[in-house]
């Protein structure tokens, strides 16, 4: 009983992916109420997570990250729907496109600016929209999906490195801001067997192989770290957890 999040009310923006789903099916296991967010896309997907999680009260809701508008209606909607106050928001949403790091001209304004926006700007528009009812809890946690590319500077594309570094970064700086009502996590996955970045055949056994734990993570041991923040890690705050099998050693 003392991990459980029953009573408990969590938000996963980006819920209908990989990490996302395994996290709010994670979060719903433990006892929590889930609300997952989807992209008109991802609809159909996010309502079927919603109707599979144990327990009762999970809804599915749309939202656009990389709209602040759209992050402040979902906040609207969560309250008239669930009440005042959010006790955990995960930040799921994101998304990459492999670029080679030597060819500065494939990444370009367009794309850049794209990858702040979603990766950055709205995880920190969610946090911003959040953050009242997550006060309102008088026991709030934020879990920010980052990666170890932020630390290594090895990844899909020099920016998808640095957002995900910038995350690391926010982190610490909200845990020190929202200090003591609200706690800031980041989990730093490393290579994790879901469909987000398009990879060619052969390369997470040759991962695998390299990796001292000689496997790569699932979607469900990163929604374990995040799990973890949420019950096992009370006492933690502005900290970046790493779940990568020992691969940035």
């Amino acid at each position: 009983m003392a991990h459980s999040l029953e009573g408990r009310l969590a938000l996963v923006v980006g819920g209908s992916g990989g990490i996302g789903a395994a996290s709010a099916r994670l979060l719903a296991g433990a006892g929590a109420r889930v609300v997952v967010t989807h992209t008109d896309r991802s609809a159909e997907a996010a309502a079927s997570l919603a109707r599979s999680l144990p327990g009762a009260g999970h809804l599915a809701l749309p939202a656009d990250v990389a709209d602040s508008a759209s992050l402040l209606a979902l906040r609207d909607a969560v309250r008239a729907q669930c009440g005042e106050a959010l006790h955990v928001l995960v930040n799921a949403a994101g998304f990459t496109k492999p670029v080679p790091h030597a060819d500065l001209d494939a990444l370009d304004d367009a794309l850049i600016d794209r990858m702040f926006a979603v990766n950055w700007r709205g995880q920190f528009a969610a946090i911003r929209a959040f953050a009242p009812m997550l006060k309102a809890s008088g026991n709030g946690l934020i879990v920010s999906i980052s990666s170890i590319s932020g630390q290594t500077g090895i990844g899909s594309s020099i920016a998808y490195c640095a957002v995900k570094a910038g995350i690391d970064v926010m982190t610490k700086s909200l845990a020190r801001a929202l200090a003591p009502e609200i706690r800031v996590m980041s989990v730093a996955p490393g290579v994790v067997d879901t469909g987000f970045v398009g990879r060619p055949a052969g390369f997470n056994a040759k991962t695998a192989a390299a990796t001292p734990l000689r496997r790569i993570a699932t979607a469900e041991d990163v929604g374990e770290a995040v799990l973890a923040c949420a019950t096992s890690l009370r006492f933690s705050t502005g900290a970046t957890v790493v779940v990568d099998g020992g691969r940035s050693l």
